[in-house]
């Protein structure tokens, strides 16, 4: 019995990993954020396995029975849409009541997306924050305002519909001439990473037609 955390990529399919894909075709069920979007990589290396749905909406519900699976012997692997489980996606409340009921945990090594967004960024990455995703409402003004202090370098995940409005909130909260960098469609054919000031980034993106999940990396307060 085991649950293993396999990484899946965030674009290029060819960034999937030897071991990734000999542990989803030796395990007994694998999990999905998403069945549609994971039957297509499983579909692309010939994988066929049982899949079942494990997201933010059932994963309260169904985790005590998954649990219970894999202390009866089952061994499961866990997937998101992309990158690795548990990084602003749905894992982290499987992976600790495995923990507390003595199943064991693997996580593979393999595709993020922040990380390759943070390297190419140009912005000191010796000390950093991830902050993932920011609240839509409760809380998000006083999250930012404490962060306008912060020293390390600040890594932010956001859709590409709400990018531009972020950005301008930054500008406000950050000011104008911290550095930044938006990278975004990234390891595909259009990935793009556009680097400057935050006023600078803010202005490209105004108006903009944004596609693809975007990575914003800023400048800390003492790297401005």
């Amino acid at each position: 019995m085991k649950l293993y955390l396999v990484p899946t990529p965030v674009g290029n399919l060819g960034d999937i990993t030897l071991r990734a894909l000999q542990t989803l075709r030796e395990v007994g069920l694998i999990l999905a954020e998403d069945t549609r979007t994971s039957s297509v990589l499983l579909r692309h290396f010939d994988i066929a396995k049982p899949i079942s749905p494990y997201h933010r909406n059932n994963e309260h519900r169904i985790t005590p029975h998954l649990v219970r699976q894999l202390q009866d012997g089952k061994s499961m692997a866990l997937l998101t849409d992309a990158g690795t489980p548990g990084v602003s996606d749905p894992g982290f409340l499987l992976v600790r009541a495995c923990i507390l009921a003595g199943v064991p945990v693997e996580c593979l090594p393999g595709p993020t997306a922040f990380l390759p967004a943070l390297v190419a960024s140009g912005i000191p990455m010796n000390r950093f924050v991830f902050e993932g995703f920011l609240p839509l409402k409760k809380g998000r003004k006083s999250l930012l305002s404490g962060l306008s202090a912060e020293m390390r370098t600040m890594v932010f995940y956001e859709s590409p519909l709400r990018l531009a409005g972020t950005l301008e909130e930054f500008v406000l909260t950050f000011g104008p001439q911290r550095a930044c960098s938006v990278a975004r469609e990234l390891t595909k054919i259009h990935e793009e990473h556009r680097r400057g000031t935050l006023l600078a980034v803010c202005e490209h993106f105004r108006g903009s037609k944004v596609r693809g999940e975007c990575v914003i990396i800023v400048a800390g307060l003492e790297s401005s």
